[in-house]
């Protein structure tokens, strides 16, 4: 269970870091980090380091497309800890 959290924290802040990068890579006008990439990372459990960057730096809160594929992921993931915390799976 300790290297879960360990597992976690890492993803969720490195997750919360790529998306604070990204949104300072829109600011000077770069080549952004792949949606895609961002959407894996969430996905592979760094949903609350996404949700977190984006109401800190306002990233991708204004992208409609975002939020329904991010909100997916996260609702999906809430429903797997739900189920695994009432012994259903």
């Amino acid at each position: 269970m300790k290297i879960l959290l360990i597992y976690f924290l890492i993803v969720n802040g490195f997750t919360f870091l790529i998306a604070g990068y990204d949104k300072y890579l829109a600011g000077k006008n770069k080549r952004r980090i792949p949606e895609k990439m961002l959407f894996s990372f969430a996905l592979f459990g760094g949903s609350a380091g996404l949700l977190l960057a984006m109401l800190i730096f306002k990233h991708k809160t204004s992208k409609s497309s975002f939020i329904v594929k991010f909100s997916a992921i996260f609702l999906i993931q809430i429903m797997v800890v739900y189920l695994k915390l009432s012994d259903k799976i």
